[in-house]
């Protein structure tokens, strides 16, 4: 590798000014720049960015955990975080656990998790990144899986209860209330539920804002109509038959993700009910293929690309010693076909 001394003795200067020069500060001539540069060009020199770094112990590299990037809210969340990364003249190193093949898709069990993020984390460390983003599976408290660091680590998708760590979430309790808010706008009363897992927070949160919406409006609430799910296809296909064949059918479903929703719809064509003429269904996640599902998918969109986009802002103001927080992102109702009035209010 050639050094500075060596373009330095070439260029008869001193290796002070060479750094001057490569650096582009100091108090140079114009000639002993363009003679610097020419021995620059002639040697074929690179700059070793990797003893810079540890010199002014920064790398400008930021580790990206991401539990499994299969999984639907990953590639935005990536996006959002390479796009404001290049402005930042950021690196990222991106390291994929594969949480969900490895335990499922409901990792609870912090004795199998632990030892993975751990191991992850030691090698993003050694390589000297300057903070870590972490992306969870799903929204939830992740703290009993995390490992104390001494480098700054910001949480998008999922959380911590540690006060001195950032996370980036969105308001799943205002979506649901607000998807809810739209199906009783459309005249709907009858709403069911199909939720998540019990014991997801996301489920519990999007339960809660159904709940506040029907309770606000005054209408009646059924138990009968909250089914709980596990977020498959074929949970929403089950527990929409099970609706169907209630006493006292639902004019509306909300699903707490897409692919129960698109369960919900084939339910309902295999028992004779038309979506959204029968039933309005309505889903959570705007994935991509509720745009082409029939009747295409109204659904709640997810601000991934923005939480993205977002995290590098965070994990800069932590470096820097900024302990900046915001509030949780909201999301937003996509109109399209799955939902419309009921048919007992149509003249």
């Amino acid at each position: 590798m050639v050094t500075m001394k060596e373009i330095a003795e070439k260029a008869n200067v001193s290796v002070a000014t060479v750094s001057y020069v490569l650096n582009e500060n100091g108090n140079i001539s114009e000639e002993t720049k363009k003679r610097v540069w020419e021995v620059v060009k002639e040697l074929n020199y690179r700059p070793n960015h990797i003893a810079k770094s540890l010199k002014m112990q920064k790398t400008n590299t930021i580790g990206v955990i991401v539990e499994d990037v299969t999984v639907f809210n990953a590639p935005k969340i990536i996006d959002g975080i390479n796009e404001n990364a290049e402005k930042f003249g950021l690196s990222i190193i991106l390291t994929n656990m594969r949480l969900e093949k490895l335990v499922g898709n409901h990792p609870t069990d912090p004795e199998k998790c632990r030892p993975l993020v751990k191991k992850i984390m030691d090698e993003l460390i050694s390589k000297q990144v300057d903070g870590i983003i972490y992306i969870g599976l799903h929204p939830r408290d992740v703290t009993a899986i995390i490992p104390d660091v001494d480098i700054p680590i910001v949480f998008v998708y999922c959380y911590t209860t540690n006060a001195h760590q950032h996370s980036i979430i969105y308001d799943d309790q205002l979506a649901a209330y607000e998807a809810t808010n739209y199906l009783i706008s459309k005249g709907h009363e009858r709403i069911a539920l199909i939720s998540g897992h019990i014991d997801s927070k996301s489920a519990h949160s999007r339960y809660s804002g159904y709940y506040q919406s029907i309770k606000e409006h005054q209408l009646a609430f059924y138990p009968g109509y909250i089914k709980t799910g596990d977020w498959y296809f074929d949970s929403g296909y089950t527990l929409a038959k099970d609706l169907l064949q209630h006493d006292n059918i639902p004019t509306a479903i909300l699903a707490m993700n897409d692919q129960m929703a698109v369960g919900a719809i084939k339910a309902c064509n295999d028992l004779g009910f038309k979506v959204p003429a029968d039933i309005s269904i309505i889903g959570f996640d705007n994935r991509e293929f509720s745009e082409y599902s029939s009747p295409k998918l109204t659904t709640i969109s997810l601000p991934l690309q923005e939480m993205g986009f977002l995290s590098i802002q965070a994990i800069q103001d932590l470096i820097s010693g900024s302990s900046k927080t915001g509030g949780k992102l909201t999301c937003e109702l996509i109109e399209r076909e799955s939902v419309c009035t009921p048919k007992s209010m149509k003249i």
